[in-house]
């Protein structure tokens, strides 16, 4: 599998060093890609409380968050052959055509190294002040992901949609991958699944964020390749890509009991190790990266790097 990392664009540790470091480490040590993530704002009485915590708010660490495309572009300036990718951006925060723009030339600035990854967002905070009606935000994004692809491959881009509309135009620049920059789309619902298809994105961007147990994703992933089976699509055209977050720790009688009922990749790192190879075996999954936001390890940049090379030995 294919290892990649996120870097460390938000909270205390979003800085020009920091990021670079990571960058130019991952690529030296041998890592496939790096990633980034998209937040807008950080509410204080958020209207949509945030799952990962108790009483609804936000990590604190996102109220400084650093913009995904910019920071990409600027890493593309200082690797050389790693690859660049999203992790998600929400699209419906943004203008097609801009965000199409954007990717395209962090394309080919960087000579084919992005990676397209999109999701729908789910804070009404965040579409209230993008001034998106939260309504209809599925089928606003099906427009969207077909506008993208429409505007990379193109020569007169025309699209008539109840949300978006191009009149004919030529817009570059346009991607040096072909027939278009790899997207893929997060999301758990049904509805992300045959979006996945029927828009024939490259694959699903899995998350294993909070308690999503490695029996629900090899599930999904089912549900995925039954959807594409259904519309006489091959199955393993469509990859799957996944998201990660280690949890150290120590031998402590205390989390010695949180190991008892862990949740997938906390504990040591064979436990974790014994989790990546069990999504290794799952068939179309050839892609996984190692988010360290909010953990005690990613607040120090060279433990980021030996715990992603202590697991990356299980993918292989």
């Amino acid at each position: 599998m294919k290892i990649g990392i996120v870097l460390p664009e938000t909270g205390q540790q979003a800085t020009k060093d920091n990021i670079i470091q990571i960058a130019n480490l991952a690529e030296k040590e041998g890592f496939d890609s790096l990633w980034v993530f998209e937040r807008l704002l950080w509410p204080i009485n958020p209207q949509t409380p945030y799952r990962g915590s108790a009483d609804g708010s936000l990590p604190d660490d996102m109220q400084n968050v650093f913009d995904p495309l910019e920071t990409l572009t600027y890493v593309a300036a200082n690797t050389n052959k790693i690859a660049l990718g999203t992790s998600v951006i929400d699209m419906l925060f943004h203008n097609p055509v801009v965000l199409a723009r954007r990717f395209a030339t962090l394309d080919v600035l960087s000579e084919g190294r992005a990676i397209c990854g999109l999701g729908i967002g789910w804070s009404k905070d965040e579409y209230q002040a993008s001034n998106i009606p939260f309504e209809h935000r599925g089928k606003r994004a099906n427009e969207f992901v077909q506008t993208l692809k429409k505007i990379w491959t193109d020569d007169i881009v025309e699209f008539k949609g109840k949300f978006y509309n191009i009149p004919a135009s030529k817009i570059g620049p346009k991607p040096i991958q072909k027939p278009y920059i790899p997207i893929y789309i997060g999301g758990f619902s049904p509805k992300t699944f045959s979006r996945i298809v029927k828009y024939d994105a490259n694959g699903w961007l899995a998350s294993m964020s909070g308690a999503v147990s490695l029996e629900s994703l090899d599930n999904n992933i089912k549900i995925l390749k039954d959807k594409a089976a259904k519309a006489n699509k091959n199955p393993n055209d469509f990859r799957i890509v996944v998201l990660l977050y280690p949890g150290r720790y120590s031998n402590s009688n205390k989390e010695r009991e949180v190991r008892n009922s862990r949740i997938p990749f906390t504990g040591t790192i064979d436990e974790m190790g014994s989790d990546l190879q069990k999504i290794k075996e799952m068939e179309t999954v050839d892609h996984v990266i190692f988010s360290y936001n909010f953990s005690y390890e990613g607040r120090d940049m060279e433990k980021m790097i030996q715990t992603t090379k202590q697991l990356s030995k299980f993918a292989t």
